[in-house]
């Protein structure tokens, strides 16, 4: 079950800009496998072209998000709760797994400006140089940012 602070002062604002972090089941490395990766990436996509959101950056790391994006449409819970379930569906059927696939809950930050969202979209697409999964930031298949890194 996600710890209810996760929820504590949650803001849902369409036109907002947030930062959604999100783990997988008890941090199983499933992301690794590039075919649930590649659904991931599909499913974020999708909530783009459904204008329920305007992606500036993600990463997809072995085990888990980050997602930068402006909300068009509905609520936050909305967005990231579509963008589980049918990523886990999706991703359970192509990697022939079973159960849940992501951590219930997730953590959102909600940008200010322009400036900030640009040094959280730096930061998001460093997660792999910082985990040590690649030298350089543009050796990650798996990442994406409006802005050159």
């Amino acid at each position: 079950m996600a710890s209810p602070a996760l929820q504590r002062g949650r803001v849902s604002s369409i036109g907002c800009c947030y930062v959604v972090t999100t783990v997988t089941h008890e941090r199983h490395r499933h992301l690794a496998d590039p075919r649930a990766a590649t659904e991931l990436q599909h499913w974020i996509a999708h909530a783009d072209t459904q204008h329920l959101t305007r992606t500036h950056a993600r990463v997809i790391m072995p085990d888990h998000l980050h997602w930068m994006f402006t909300l068009r449409t509905g609520a936050l819970e909305q967005a990231v709760r579509t963008l589980k379930s049918r990523s886990a569906k999706a991703i359970n059927q192509r990697c022939g797994l079973r159960g849940a696939f992501w951590q219930a809950g997730y953590y959102d930050q909600l940008q200010r400006d322009e400036r900030q969202w640009r040094q959280q979209a730096l930061y998001i697409v460093n997660n792999p140089v910082r985990a040590g999964l690649v030298s350089a930031v543009n050796d990650y298949p798996y990442l994406w940012c409006r802005w050159d890194p």
